[in-house]
């Protein structure tokens, strides 16, 4: 990921308060004391207290100087959950060498450190903590101290049953690891992937401010310019002796001249107060869009078609954004040209997005609009707009952000295969007519009300 978008994304969310992780260990020793205890002295089983409390104490130890040292809501780093993981790993494993071995039916909480590290730390760490837990396991299968059972008797398992207990606990460790990593990681990458959302919105949304102020500046810029251009030409018209005087109010002239030839470029509101985001019909929308990726790759036709009046919605950067970069991939991907199909009722609204390339692979089709789901190498991102520079690669994140973009204004997409099997893709948008329209008629309300107010 580009260094200036990963530093606009929040801190790893991955990371734990330390107080969290101490709740969670004095939990863990309370409950292992209150066994011992339990055993001891309630069931009568003969076990080695002093070596357990020793074991014990250890662990008490470590979690009042770490709460001592810091404070409560320090977030703890990968690297130290990692140490106090293999702690607790170690820590559980000589309690059940004092107490059996692997014969102790509390051997399955081998599986909880490593849970945890899949759920909280990188995968190269989970692997390594995985192999300490295996070899941990490993070491007291045949070393341990017996399990005094009732009658003085040791609780020793047949060698076989041991060895297939040991085998169960050896899977459920892999299994078990490899399936909280797979869920945690998909939940994080929808974080970042939503997180890097909201930064290319703010982005758009830059951008269309400045698209209103560079209007709104090139409407009141212009009265200022005239007087100066006025006045200038008032002195001109005047005496002047001083031929540099003269010089610089030609120049002056010239280029006040100039910058209302520039200003004049600048599309206008019409009105001053009008808000930045105009409403558009739904065909001039898609024209806008589209003009911006006429020099991207394949042309772009677009055709509409529909009952009168066609459909008007707000000029806003969701929409500019989720069907811009539906229009960007097709034409980087067509071979000859992208169609664009434009059709409305009084009931729905549709726009369908086709070009004659290769088509959507089976495996993207399927997962279509999920984050990391790419038919591209990866690769890193444009910085500034999170969009793909072009095909040579692409982390995903490009549809999955047009996507929830426009599920927001009420869209629905669909996506597929040409049918023919002549190649090409086609996507397609659905709106119901009176969720797309809505903000547009509020929009042009308010500017109304806006109107009515203004004095004379």
């Amino acid at each position: 990921m580009p260094k200036r978008l990963a530093s606009k994304l929040p801190r790893d969310h991955r990371l734990l308060r330390l107080e969290t992780l101490l709740r969670l260990r004095w939990y863990t020793v309370i409950a292992q004391a209150a066994l011992v205890l339990l055993a001891h002295f309630g069931l009568g089983l003969q076990l080695p207290l002093g070596s357990i409390a020793l074991v014990l104490g250890l662990a008490v130890a470590l979690n009042l100087a770490l709460g001592v040292k810091t404070p409560a809501s320090y977030r703890i780093e990968e690297s130290a959950a990692f140490v106090l993981l293999g702690a607790d790993i170690l820590q559980l494993a000589a309690l059940l060498y004092f107490t059996g071995g692997i014969h102790n039916p509390f051997s399955i909480f081998f599986l909880a450190p490593v849970l945890f590290s899949a759920t909280a730390l990188p995968p190269q760490r989970t692997i390594v903590l995985g192999l300490l837990t295996m070899a941990a396991s490993t070491f007291i299968l045949p070393f341990n101290e017996p399990l005094h059972w009732f009658g003085g008797e040791d609780l020793v398992l047949p060698n076989y049953f041991a060895l297939w207990l040991w085998i169960a606990l050896q899977a459920c460790i892999l299994f078990v690891g490899l399936y909280a990593w797979r869920i945690a990681e998909e939940a994080r990458q929808l974080v970042q992937a939503l997180a890097i959302t909201e930064l290319v919105l703010e982005r758009e949304q830059h951008i269309s401010d400045l698209d209103g102020l560079a209007a709104a500046a090139a409407h009141e810029l212009g009265t200022p310019l005239a007087t100066i251009a006025l006045v200038t030409g008032e002195l001109l018209r005047g005496k002047l002796e001083d031929e540099s005087l003269r010089a610089d109010l030609l120049l002056i002239k010239e280029q006040s001249a100039r910058c209302r030839q520039i200003l004049a470029q600048i599309p206008t509101l019409g009105e001053p107060n009008v808000a930045p985001f105009r409403t558009v019909t739904v065909s001039s929308l898609v024209a806008e869009i589209a003009q911006r990726y006429k020099d991207r790759g394949a042309p772009i036709r677009i055709t509409s078609h529909g009952s009168e009046p066609e459909p008007r919605c707000l000029r806003n950067p969701g929409l500019l954004y989720g069907i811009g970069n539906i229009i960007q991939n097709a034409t980087e991907f067509a071979a000859s040209a992208v169609d664009t199909r434009i059709h409305w009722t009084d009931r729905e609204i549709r726009i369908e997005i086709s070009d004659d390339g290769p088509g959507i692979p089976a495996f993207v089709l399927d997962r279509l609009g999920e984050p990391y789901v790419t038919s591209r190498p990866i690769s890193a991102p444009e910085v500034e707009t999170g969009e793909n520079t072009g095909r040579s690669g692409g982390m995903g994140l490009g549809l999955f952000i047009a996507k929830v973009l426009l599920e927001r204004s009420g869209a629905t997409l669909e996506a597929r295969n040409d049918r023919n099997g002549t190649g090409g893709a086609t996507i397609c948008l659905f709106w119901p007519r009176h969720l797309f329209e809505d903000v547009a008629r509020k929009d042009d309300q308010d500017n109304w009300a806006k109107a009515k107010e203004k004095p004379g």
